[in-house]
């Protein structure tokens, strides 16, 4: 299970976050939905060690992780499939793919998620060999999450993944997400669709100017009128 309590972050002086608490239960989906510059991905960063946490906790499976290198939140069990996807152009598929497993050992294990991975994308398999350049805008995403997901993740954040995409590969990108969980691994997504982010979660919190102001499960959420107006797009 990932905790964050009394999470504080600040950029020049200006907070960012303002004491966040959040938790993200093993096996789950869980979503963060708010407006741009709420707060959102100043989550993921802090979480991953990206971004310095003025003050607060963040715990994976009761271990305090907060301060630790990027590289020990890795091996510690959290990945993260970054905004903007930032793939590596001019390496192949498999050469990014492989990436996501720089700190692990095990040559049979890495060999087992590889097939789970491709299985999960049979369009990376069959373009393997590609550039990663060369590739659409909706596979640069699959490519992302798939890298993310070599690491052996307990714990996969998922900033922003249908940013920009057409909306059939967007329905594609949430049905491996749910897939993605039924195997196992627990599930923390950032997502400006927040219709179909809600419709996946197991469990949602609002975000506004770096403060929760709302959580309840996806379908109550979706259910909620100053939800539904604010994000979904549906008047009172």
């Amino acid at each position: 299970m990932l905790e964050i309590k009394d999470l504080h972050v600040s950029y020049g002086g200006i907070k960012a976050l303002r004491g966040i608490d959040i938790t993200v239960p093993d096996g789950k989906i869980v979503t963060l939905i708010g407006a741009n510059g709420a707060g959102k991905s100043t989550m993921l960063r802090t979480i991953s060690g990206l971004v310095k946490a003025e003050s607060g906790s963040i715990t994976l499976d009761g271990k305090e992780i907060l301060g630790l290198s990027i590289n020990k939140i890795c091996a510690e069990g959290i990945a993260l499939s970054p905004e903007g996807r930032r793939v590596f152009p001019d390496l192949t598929v498999e050469e990014n793919i492989k990436i996501g497993a720089y700190l692990r050992k095990n040559k049979s294990e890495i060999k087992n998620d590889m097939d789970w991975v491709y299985s999960l994308f049979p369009r990376l398999k069959e373009r393997s060999w590609q550039f990663a350049g060369t590739l659409s805008g909706g596979e640069q995403q699959m490519l992302a999450v798939a890298r993310a997901l070599m690491s052996k993740p307990k714990v996969l954040m998922l900033d922003e993944p249908s940013l920009g995409l057409a909306p059939l590969i967007v329905q594609q990108i949430f049905e491996i997400i749910r897939q993605i969980n039924k195997d196992g691994v627990t599930v923390l997504l950032i997502e400006q669709n927040a219709n179909m982010a809600l419709k996946v979660a197991d469990y949602g919190y609002v975000l506004e100017t770096g403060s929760i102001v709302l959580e309840g499960t996806g379908e109550e959420l979706l259910l909620n009128e100053s939800v539904r107006e604010a994000y979904l797009g549906k008047k009172k």
